[in-house]
């Protein structure tokens, strides 16, 4: 308990009140001893994640967790040994990112009954949605009600206050006016939407209420906690209110109380933003969090792709540094939300990451847009499938498929633990029907299925699916074999034409090491690998002579063993 109590004096400087404070420490001391379930105590090759909504498929008159149950069970329980349920909470919008009730679980997808199930077959992540929450939830309806002790719940702010510095990752207002129910009006911080209240924890009793919403994750046995939105939990006007001091100091109380309640736990930052700013959230490497998104690798593998050129992402992949065993990266190309533009910034150009914008725009995909402190907007993230993403609406599916499985190969490879969105391994399409019908660009990439309907597209009546399935699971267990590609491997990048990203992972003191080659054109491409006479590729089985040039056909890739 002394890292815990240091770190909320650091964070309140004495002004937290002594009861709360025993109140605080109360309740993780009956958290350690209730939780019971032992957690994997760090991370191999063999963990790799799928992230997925709880409600993704449906069946009349059955809770959607039960079905999402049957369905891991039988088609994904043998390539994921953990999955993320984004929030399975009560919401109102965003798809389950403005919580009404952290401590319940949506009557849609079941109750905690079942998602204890579901943990009997596999580990599980859930979310953490730590910075705001639903205009509808009972806390805020405690606010607007002036209820006592509810005041500070949420940040007010005069409107002519000075905001211009606060970083933005939307286009809406950051203050929503309300009226309370003495008819006064306030205007409430809103980071995201309307609809999404910000917390502020510069109330005691905020953080209090929200460390119990983390400790009830713990005992129900979250093996992953994904901070969301962290970046911008602690507020402080006159700042650009994101990564501020504060907000790594309460990272690293969730980690310190994770610690001590279930020791094992993984805390993950989701934080879309510039690699540099991503990766500070590491801490000193034994502070804060344990992994973060890699947020960069989305829009640079799909940069890598359309320009058929592994020039910027290797040499920003070169330039990672990986630290050993206490920290991780979560590497992912695809999920809930869109590919991300920040994390480019700085790495590719703007004019290449308009051009990305201009030519994905073209083949039918979605652009959201931040707003500047300048007053001016810029790209913030593309709204498409990764599928439809790497491919013209012109190309057939045998193209389609090779650029799919191409990515994530890359993916597959890199250091870290991967992580693979559903609508990835079901092979989805834009959904813009799901657009017209949600109101907002993120739907386009958030289809969900009926049971009966996915599994025969699984079965063969939509090839594209099918093939798409069948060979990214059979690709994902082939490297959960592979012990080279444990996250803490060593990662070398060695120089080619642009046309190929060659990389080998190994381990330490040890023989064991793949070459990686990718050939990221649409052309035949000769590549000379470096180092070793004879190869084997893991992915076809065939034998590889490595004194002579290799050909590697469009957008073929090999995973070789020495």
């Amino acid at each position: 308990m002394e890292i815990i109590n240091a770190l909320i004096d650091k964070i309140y400087a004495g002004s937290f009140p002594v009861g709360a404070r025993e109140r605080l420490l109360s309740h993780i001391r009956a958290a350690r001893d209730t939780v019971k379930m032992p957690r994997k105590p760090h991370w191999d090759e063999k963990d790799v994640v799928l992230i997925t909504y709880a409600d993704q498929f449906r069946e009349s008159e059955a809770p959607t967790l039960q079905t999402f149950s049957r369905f891991y069970q039988q088609h994904l329980q043998s390539t994921f040994n953990l999955v993320h349920l984004l929030p399975f909470f009560p919401y109102t919008s965003d798809d389950g990112f403005s919580v009404v009730d952290y401590h319940q679980v949506n009557p849609i997808c079941g109750e905690w009954q079942d998602i204890a199930e579901l943990h009997t077959h596999t580990r599980l992540m859930f979310d953490f949605v730590c910075n705001h929450m639903s205009a509808k939830s009972p806390w805020f309806r405690h606010f607007l009600a002036q209820d006592p002790g509810w005041d500070d719940f949420f940040i007010s702010m005069p409107p002519a206050t000075d905001l211009s510095a606060v970083t933005r990752p939307r286009t809406s207002p950051l203050l929503t006016p309300f009226t309370l129910a003495n008819g006064e009006t306030r205007f409430i911080w809103t980071t995201f939407s309307a609809d999404q209240i910000d917390l502020n924890f510069a109330n005691p009793e905020v953080l209090i209420s929200m460390v119990d919403v983390l400790l009830d994750y713990l005992k129900k046995g979250a093996d992953y906690v994904r901070l969301d939105a962290v970046g911008y939990m602690w507020k402080t006007p006159g700042t650009n209110c994101i990564h501020l001091e504060k907000t790594h100091q309460l990272v690293k109380l969730f980690r310190a109380i994770a610690n001590v309640v279930a020791p094992g736990t993984v805390i993950i930052t989701e934080t879309n933003v510039p690699h540099k700013d991503n990766i500070s959230y590491f801490g000193d490497g034994e502070d804060e969090a344990q992994m973060v998104y890699q947020f960069s690798l989305p829009p640079l593998v799909l940069h890598a792709i359309h320009s058929g050129s592994a020039r910027a992402l290797r040499q920003w992949a070169s330039s990672l540094e990986l630290s050993g065993n206490t920290t991780t990266f979560f590497n992912f190309l695809a999920s809930h939300d869109g590919i991300g533009l920040n994390p480019a910034r700085g790495i590719l150009s703007e004019p290449e990451i308009n051009a990305l914008v201009r030519d994905l725009a073209l083949e039918g995909a979605l652009v959201s847009y931040k707003n500047n402190p300048d007053g001016t907007t810029s790209p913030y993230e593309i709204n498409v499938t990764y599928l439809d993403a790497l491919n013209k609406q012109e190309d057939d599916d045998e193209t389609r498929l090779r650029r799919f499985l191409l990515a994530h190969g890359i993916l597959l490879a890199f250091p870290g633990v991967p992580a693979i969105y559903i609508q990835s391994i079901l092979g989805a399409r834009n959904d813009r029907e799901g657009v017209r019908a949600a109101g907002h660009n993120r739907a386009i990439n958030r289809e969900k299925y009926a049971l009966r309907e996915i599994e025969q597209a699984l079965a063969g009546e939509n090839w594209l699916r099918q093939q798409i399935f069948n060979r990214l699971s059979a690709l994902i267990q082939l490297r959960t074999r592979q012990p080279a590609f444990h996250p803490d491997n060593a990662m070398t990048l060695f120089d080619s034409e642009n046309a190929l990203l060659i990389l080998k992972r190994h381990r330490p003191e040890s023989q064991d090491s793949l070459l990686c080659v990718f050939n990221l054109s649409s052309r035949q491409v000769e590549a000379h690998l470096p180092e070793m006479d004879k190869f084997h590729d893991v992915i076809s089985g065939e034998k590889v002579d490595g004194t002579q040039p290799v050909q590697l056909d469009a957008w073929q890739f090999m995973w070789l063993r020495g």
